[in-house]
């Protein structure tokens, strides 16, 4: 089902369903690929900048997440009183700006404050993605969509490592960043030529501090948008302690692959992308709910098989078992987590910048701080991360009871919090 549009809207500027599915996805995939892209540069940096714990060089991704999180809160009011337009362009500019810091940058300070202006900069892809696509679709279509973005944006991080490792292999890792700066000028221009103002003129707010607050506060009070943000927020941490601690885990400590490191990456990422196809073609037959619930069950099983493996094999597992567990759940986390971020804006749709921001906002600064904590008591094994994937996955499964009162499968109204 679509949802009404502005006659602007309609016209000939407007994109067809695959390329609009494309430029949107291409808007929440530049935020991966500038994650993911570093990753194999891990090493020359440390050398490059004398950093002796190997855990902090963790901070250039977990940096890049709270700036990320933390300018949510300004680009949703943003895209919802400006124009949805105008609000990604100017975060597409301080990401550039963010790429330019982080070539100059001497020494690791300087670099993770570029990483910080990067994430603010990214993160008016997330949201006004989010917006767009609702203000298109509503109800399971919008699921449809969603799971298809988050299909391509799933899959960046298949390429962006090896990606990042090919440009070691003819430069340094200042070319890593350029690689960043020429995607984001090609987003930009593919952008402003096929990407209309999709914002309804009836829904066009003005600015106003008491609008906005009370915008936030309809957002953080409807329980099942509150109660499903939360759900994903916490399987992004799961993500993101993965992602933080992949490059010490293949590459280095525990299975030594070097080089091969963007490979076994990519196997992991490829399953991801195939769920969330996956779940584009069955969210419209069986809907957001049971495959969401569904996916979480499975998601808590594989999780606990981690957790008894890893201190079953003391820590180092075989690649072969611990890779496929964590293929496992990367798979169910991308069957769930689309629905999830549908379902908590399914209540808000009037409100979608708004609310989009500060569902960023909270499930960013969610999951980074959940993944950092994963990932800073990396030890050597993956027991660390096998707990971290239990408890959060068990944590998830408290807040959808919370949400749905009790009972999985069955949805519940969005209501206010009393």
């Amino acid at each position: 089902m679509h949802a009404p549009l502005d006659p602007d809207i309609q016209t000939k500027r407007r994109p067809p369903f695959g390329e609009f599915v494309a430029l949107v996805a291409f808007m929440m995939g530049l935020t991966a690929f500038a994650v993911d892209n570093v990753l194999p540069a891990f090493p020359a940096l440390g050398r490059t900048f004398a950093v002796s714990d190997p855990n902090q060089l963790q901070l250039l991704v977990y940096i890049y997440m709270i700036g990320f999180g933390a300018t949510h809160l300004v680009y949703g009011p943003a895209a919802d009183i400006l124009g949805r337009r105008p609000a990604f362009l100017a975060g597409l500019v301080i990401f550039l700006a963010g790429c330019i810091a982080a070539m100059l940058a001497p020494n690791f300070e300087t670099l993770l404050a570029a990483r910080c202006l990067q994430g603010c900069g990214a993160a008016a892809g997330r949201v006004v993605a989010v917006a767009i696509v609702r203000d298109r679709f509503v109800g399971r279509e919008m699921a449809r969509v969603m799971s298809l973005t988050m299909m391509v944006f799933i899959t960046v991080p298949i390429f962006a490592p090896a990606i990042g490792g090919l440009l070691l292999l003819v430069g340094d890792w200042h070319a890593i960043f350029l690689s960043m700066l020429v995607l984001g000028v090609a987003l930009g221009a593919w952008f402003v030529r096929r990407m209309p103002e999709t914002l309804r003129a009836e829904n066009k707010q003005r600015f106003s501090a008491r609008g906005i607050l009370s915008a936030f506060r309809q957002t953080a009070t409807t329980r099942v948008t509150l109660g499903y943000s939360t759900a994903f927020g916490l399987m992004f941490g799961a993500i993101m302690s993965y992602v933080g601690s992949a490059q010490q885990i293949f590459g280095e400590d525990v299975y030594g692959l070097g080089p091969y490191f963007p490979v076994a990456f990519g196997l992991v990422a490829v399953t991801m992308g195939f769920a969330s196809l996956l779940n584009s073609r069955l969210v419209r037959r069986y809907g957001m709910h049971r495959i969401s619930h569904v996916a979480l069950l499975g998601f808590i099983a594989v999780s606990l098989l981690q957790c008894a493996f890893a201190f079953l094999y003391a820590g180092k597992p075989p690649l072969w078992l611990f890779g496929g567990l964590l293929a496992g759940s990367q798979f169910l986390t991308s069957l769930a987590m689309p629905n999830f971020n549908a379902l908590a804006m399914e209540p808000v749709g009037r409100i979608a910048g708004t609310a989009s921001s500060l569902i960023g906002f909270y499930t960013t600064f969610l999951g980074a701080i959940c993944g950092a904590f994963v990932g800073q008591h990396y030890d050597g094994t993956v027991i660390p991360l096998a707990l971290g994937y239990g408890a959060l996955s068990l944590s998830v499964l408290l807040v959808v009871l919370a949400t749905e009162g009790g009972r999985l499968f069955r949805p519940t109204h969005a209501e206010p919090i009393r």
